[in-house]
């Protein structure tokens, strides 16, 4: 069983997503770096994870769980956070509450401040989740699956628009 203490200075941050693939407005926009937590501390029902926002950019886009439920608690730098059509100023020490729910409980941190924005994000791990980006109108599937046989994780992760489904009957 792994030692369940670590401290956040200790945590290592890793350019998220791996690979990026931004390009576009998506690079101008978003760029972060992640240290996943949870796995190193033993943790089973919750998800923990330091991120790190540079100036004028935000992790994630707009998007809204219906499965799991998030909390963020800043422990450097500034920001805003949208949630829903409402947009409120974050800095240190500040808690936010991102319940699961439809679009009004869509939400959105942006680093608008000059120095890099910390966050310490903790969320349930509900599987199978539905997250809709409503700025995009995309929705995403993921699904945590049993772990392949040499222990390696393993995920099913879908992302499309509402209305471009194939049957289901079709190639049957």
């Amino acid at each position: 069983m792994p030692k369940p203490i670590i401290n956040i200075a200790d945590v290592a941050l890793e350019p998220w997503p791996p690979g990026s693939g931004l390009s576009g407005k998506a690079e101008e926009r978003y760029e972060a770096r992640m240290g996943f937590i949870a796995p190193r501390i033993g943790a089973q029902k919750l998800g923990y994870n330091i991120t790190a926002v540079p100036p004028g950019k935000s992790a994630f886009p707009l998007h809204n769980h219906h499965a799991n439920e998030e909390m963020f608690f800043i422990v450097q730098g500034s920001g805003e956070v949208r949630i829903g059509e409402d947009s409120y100023s974050i800095r240190v020490g500040d808690v936010v509450a991102c319940p699961p729910g439809g679009k009004e409980r869509a939400h959105k941190i942006v680093n608008t401040g000059a120095e890099e924005l910390r966050y310490l994000a903790v969320s349930t791990k509900l599987s199978p989740e539905v997250v809709d980006y409503p700025d995009s109108g995309k929705f995403g599937v993921l699904a945590e699956l049993p772990a392949y046989d040499d222990g390696r994780p393993k995920r099913f992760v879908f992302v499309g628009r509402e209305g471009h489904s194939l049957n289901y009957w079709e190639g049957e």
